[in-house]
């Protein structure tokens, strides 16, 4: 199977007399409350999402991901991975001090091992991993408002917590696990924060062609306005392998983490995250990450060109649409025929069909997938 990022798989998960000690500590020690996306990254951190990362990254460390797009050590990794607070909270915390990390309803979740406090500049961070300074973008406008200070040091996790996902919810661990149940030698990740069209379905059975099976992986958490709600899309994607999936061939897994819509470098970051889980392929597609303008429509393919060591192969899909004449999906290969006899799989078109409570036709998103997102209320993030 293949190798971990870093060739080990980090595991900082706190067990038995370990887990009672450090429950009775969060009484006594220093705390402070993390929002959902920070306790996201804590557990991500614990189980070996972000291998080979073992907690929050220090100065060094951090300079050399915004700059190089590499850790000290030359392994790729594209995204600074950072804890911030105020000013006034990190003078009252001292080097070396155990400080207990709690979630939003104030339960102890991992206890941080303080290694360094640092300052950074806001504006940098977000031109540099996000390619502009624009505040329309929602990952410039969430770094422009984080905090004064930055935090680093090993954290290790006193327990999970809850989420309404749980049987969807595996550890890298563990899906190693069952991956080599099922015989998966090579295995391809998609990466989703939508609900699946014809479009999706095309290039998951393509690659999965060629390899022996689909990780279906969405990530849960915060999204921009627009966006499908978590429950739809994990609903959704129940339906399409009901029904049109070899059963022994497709699992869905959620990832719970931020989008950050870095567009090239979360691309690589989603590639890591994904060997992690034990996947040989990534899909890679048209604007993978992106938001509005904001990159080319292929820079998160291109810049794998930079990351010949990555351990990961990723799989480009460009331009596809379904073709009245073929009556089926296409690409720019396979047809011959005029645009005018092609569909384009547009996510706004769909939507808007969606809001309207129609059905899109049959050649855009599977019949019974659209009747699941109809049943809700309201499928969206508002």
């Amino acid at each position: 199977m293949i190798q971990p990022h870093g060739s080990k798989l980090v595991e900082r998960v706190l067990h038995g007399e370990e887990k009672e000690r450090a429950l009775e500590k969060a009484k006594v020690l220093p705390s402070l409350k993390l929002n959902f996306e920070l306790v996201s990254d804590v557990e991500n951190i614990a189980f070996g999402n972000f291998s080979p990362l073992e907690g929050f990254m220090g100065e060094g460390e951090y300079r050399n991901v915004l700059n190089h797009m590499r850790l000290s050590d030359d392994l790729p990794w594209p995204i600074p991975i950072v804890l911030d607070v105020e000013k006034e909270v990190a003078k009252k915390l001292k080097i070396g001090q155990e400080v207990i990390l709690r979630n939003e309803s104030n339960d102890p979740i991992a206890i941080l091992h303080l290694e360094e406090k640092y300052e950074y500049n806001r504006e940098e961070m977000a031109e540099k991993v996000f390619q502009t300074k624009d505040t329309a973008h929602p990952g410039v406008a969430k770094v422009r408002g984080m905090k004064d200070v930055l935090l680093s040091g090993k954290i290790d996790l006193i327990q999970e917590s809850p989420t309404p996902f749980y049987n969807y919810k595996l550890k890298p661990i563990e899906t190693r696990v069952l991956f080599k149940e099922k015989g998966w030698r090579t295995v391809v990740g998609f990466q989703t924060r939508n609900t699946p069209h014809i479009g999706h379905e095309y290039v998951q059975k393509t690659a999965l062609t060629f390899t022996d099976g689909i990780f279906v992986n969405p990530v849960i958490g915060r999204k921009k306005k627009g966006d499908f709600k978590d429950e739809v899309i994990l609903a959704s994607y129940d339906e399409l392998i009901k029904h049109y999936y070899l059963k022994e061939r497709a699992v869905v897994v959620i990832l719970q983490m931020e989008m950050r819509y870095a567009g090239p470098r979360e691309a690589i970051f989603h590639a890591i995250i994904r060997k992690n889980f034990g996947c040989t392929h990534i899909i890679i597609g048209r604007d993978h990450a992106g938001v509005g303008n904001y990159y080319s429509p292929y820079a998160a393919q291109d810049i794998f060109e930079e990351f010949p060591d990555l351990g990961i192969v990723p799989l480009f899909f460009k331009s596809f649409s379904f073709c009245k004449k073929c009556n089926s999906v296409v690409n720019e290969k396979t047809c011959p025929h005029q645009p005018s006899e092609h569909i384009n799989f547009s996510g706004t078109k769909i939507r808007e069909l969606l809001i309207q409570g129609k059905i899109p036709p049959p050649e855009l998103m599977r019949p019974e997938v659209a009747k699941i997102i109809l049943d809700y209320d309201n499928p969206f993030v508002e």
